[in-house]
């Protein structure tokens, strides 16, 4: 399926794979994707919406294993607190759905923060955009894609 993120790949000349799988609307977990699509969960990388109060939107990307960390995002994005944006606002801000959201062509091009955890994955999955399609693709060249800063933005559950 080409969906407008794995568009931006070619455009870019970027190897990727892609997984298929099929979707429970009820459960959209990583740990779920993560076992559907055969791929270790910390492998698995989630894309939450936030806010800050001095730089506005921007998106953070952790493993499935770990929750964002709301205070070290803060501070590596130069805000004095963030908060994850409510359900309602996640599709009008990205376009997408939860499930679904991807920091690969969002409506806006945000800023995007990544956990520091991608750098022990040879390869990763990232939502395709939609509910169902996986990006399995190199950190490097999801950073490269993304501009993503890379930091220490995640903990344990």
């Amino acid at each position: 399926m080409k969906t407008n993120a794995v568009r931006i790949l070619d455009g870019l000349s970027i190897q990727y794979q892609l997984k298929e799988y099929e979707v429970d609307p009820e459960d959209l977990t990583a740990e779920t994707v993560a076992n559907k699509i055969g791929f270790p969960l910390d492998h698995v990388f989630k894309t939450l919406v936030v806010r800050g109060d001095k730089n506005g939107v921007f998106l953070a990307v952790v493993a499935g294993h770990l929750q964002l960390d709301l205070k070290a995002l803060a501070k590596l994005s130069g805000d004095r607190k963030v908060e994850v944006v409510s359900l309602k606002e996640v599709q009008p801000l990205t376009g997408y759905i939860r499930g679904g959201v991807t920091a690969l062509a969002c409506k806006k091009d945000y800023p995007v923060y990544l956990d520091e955890n991608v750098l022990v994955c040879d390869k990763i999955s990232v939502s395709a955009g939609v509910r169902g399609t996986q990006i399995i693709i190199a950190p490097d060249d999801y950073v490269a894609a993304t501009k993503a800063t890379v930091g220490p933005i995640a903990k344990d559950n």
